[in-house]
């Protein structure tokens, strides 16, 4: 198989985990602030942490685990066979990865707050979570254009 070949392969199903990462960091926000309005211990709450457990658990968690390995087997491909490590430096990359931290600590903390939400601990209001919502968003923009522009270099 061609350099060219696996590269292209890799690139491809990262954008692919990329893609479910993101649905699932702009979903749960818009599902916790619906939960909000539930009683606590109601069908309702039920089935929201219901939802919430499995958005996280089978989407969101592999996905960003996924989007991880790629990401970091694209790195190593850049560094070995394409780019040289220097790339590493540029402002383009430094900006991807600043994003990348910063979605990793936003998946983090939607984690606990699931967790927070399951044990009838919730002290953030609906109106926390619709203004937090698209912060993924802004945060993915800032990054694609980093990487396809390559600013700086």
């Amino acid at each position: 198989m061609s350099d060219n070949l696996v590269y292209n392969l890799l690139r491809g199903v990262h954008i692919l985990a990329d893609i479910a990462w993101m649905a699932g960091l702009l979903y749960l926000p818009r599902l916790f602030a619906y939960h909000t309005k539930a009683e606590p211990g109601s069908e309702m709450d039920r089935t929201f942490q219901t939802m919430e457990r499995k958005l996280m658990g089978i989407i969101m968690n592999p996905a960003m685990i996924a989007a991880w390995v790629l990401g970091l087997s694209l790195i190593v491909f850049d560094g070995t066979r394409r780019l040289g490590w220097s790339f590493l430096h540029s402002p383009w990359m430094l900006t991807k990865l600043g994003g990348v931290v910063f979605l990793t600590g936003w998946h983090q903390f939607l984690a606990v707050s699931r967790k927070a939400f399951a044990e009838g601990r919730n002290t953030r209001s609906e109106r926390f979570w619709r203004a937090t919502n698209e912060l993924p968003f802004i945060a993915a923009t800032v990054m694609v254009l980093s990487v396809t522009t390559k600013f700086g270099s």
